[in-house]
């Protein structure tokens, strides 16, 4: 019984964290409760940790600018957990932050889901461990603004320095002892105050002095340099997203939904194989002829950019079950974008996929739904595998 009871509330927790979903997030995918067995999967980030490129870095240190932005990031990562009422995150450090395939730092939901929201389970090293933890053995919102106050002192020194020594040197003002050497004359000393400022308050003895993440976020924003610049370019790591696109895969990379529309329409039912023999043959009954005026409607309505109505037609036709056509999925997954139904245009666009494997649009369309659910990462390989295909199709074509 009480294994089954925790199997439950692992899954409810699994199930709160998903919904957080956010670009500043390692977004969790799913959860596996089975017997002794328990796994947590997220999505697949492939530029290391914090820890690895501030503390063991190979090629070159990390920028001041990149430092900031990691600070941004994590700040307003941890403000929208907050103000989605998930405001404990468990043992919060350089590991927990990893960088996505454009380099951007993201934080791992994983600490989100540890033990329970009483905060009764914190493992870091005791030197770093919030005092009201060392006191009480809970952990508390304003304990997660602690622990940010250690990162804080690590983007500064590139050191992973306890808190007590690191408030001994701020109250001394001694800003070139807490500096990392490798940032030395790369940034100005008004820029290392305030940020030394925001780490001494983020670690005051008294929870009510610690700021809020809303303020953390406010103070770090005019702090930011070079904003223009990506972060994979900050790095110094190649993007491996940068894709060559078409006016389709540019409409998707863009969520142009009218630019889609228009390209849809043009293509029509040309990518539907065998689908005018099918419907001759069909049109000798005359329930399929009442079905295919159905296909008619909501062909019409989706000219006329009425997308509920073409959603309506549209569904009447596939359950009649007349015929399966690639275009009319892919073309009632858009008609739910278009009505912000992103997890309903998603299930269309993969029903393309099994009708028509190697047809692009399928995985346009999947890329779209799956940015509209904030799962960016896996948009992106959606996108990547769509431009694959059209280009491809479009090599076939040209050797024809």
């Amino acid at each position: 019984m009480v294994r089954k009871l925790l199997m439950l509330f692992i899954k409810e927790e699994a199930r709160a964290v998903g919904q957080l979903r956010n670009r500043r997030l390692v977004n969790l995918l799913g959860c596996c409760c089975e017997d002794d067995e328990r796994l947590l999967v997220a999505e697949y980030l492939p530029n290391e940790t914090l820890a690895k490129h501030l503390f063991h870095w190979e090629t070159q240190p990390m920028k001041w600018a990149m430092r900031l932005r990691v600070a941004l990031h994590l700040a307003e990562a941890l403000d929208h957990c907050t103000t989605k009422g998930r405001a404990l995150y468990h043992d919060l450090h350089a590991y927990r932050i990893l960088f996505d395939e454009d380099c951007n730092p993201r934080l791992s939901s994983f600490g989100l889901m540890k033990n329970s929201r009483d905060g009764k389970s914190y493992s870091t090293n005791l030197a770093f461990t919030p005092p009201e933890y060392l006191r009480t053995g809970r952990v508390t919102p304003e304990s997660v603004v602690y622990s940010f106050g250690t990162l804080l002192v690590d983007l500064l020194s590139g050191k992973h320095i306890p808190p007590s020594h690191a408030l001994d040197l701020i109250r001394d003002r001694n800003l070139q002892m807490l500096t990392d050497s490798c940032l030395e004359g790369r940034f100005s000393d008004v820029d290392g105050t305030e940020l030394l400022r925001l780490a001494a308050r983020c670690l005051q003895y008294e929870l009510r002095e610690r700021p809020s993440w809303k303020l953390l976020v406010a103070a770090l924003s005019p702090l930011q340099k070079e904003t223009e610049v990506p972060s994979h370019s900050l790095m110094g790591i190649r993007n491996s997203t940068s894709l060559s696109l078409t006016p389709l895969g540019e409409a998707c990379s863009r969520k142009d939904l009218t630019a889609i529309h228009e390209i849809l329409e043009s293509i029509g039912y040309k990518d539907d194989e065998g689908v005018a023999n099918e419907l001759s043959f069909q049109m000798w009954t005359e329930e399929m002829k009442e079905s295919l005026t159905f296909k008619k409607k909501g062909d019409f309505a989706f000219k006329q950019k009425d997308y509920r109505d073409a959603i309506d037609c549209y569904t009447q036709f596939i359950d009649a079950g007349t015929m399966v056509s690639p275009t009319l999925f892919a073309r009632r997954s858009l008609s739910f974008l278009m009505a912000d139904m992103a997890q309903e245009a998603l299930s269309d666009a993969m029903q393309v996929q099994v009708i028509s494997p190697v047809w692009y649009v399928a995985s346009y369309l999947q890329a779209v739904a799956l940015t509209g659910l904030g799962m960016e990462n896996e948009a992106q390989v959606a996108l990547k595998e769509g431009t694959n295909l059209e280009a491809q199709k479009n090599e076939t074509c040209d050797q024809k």
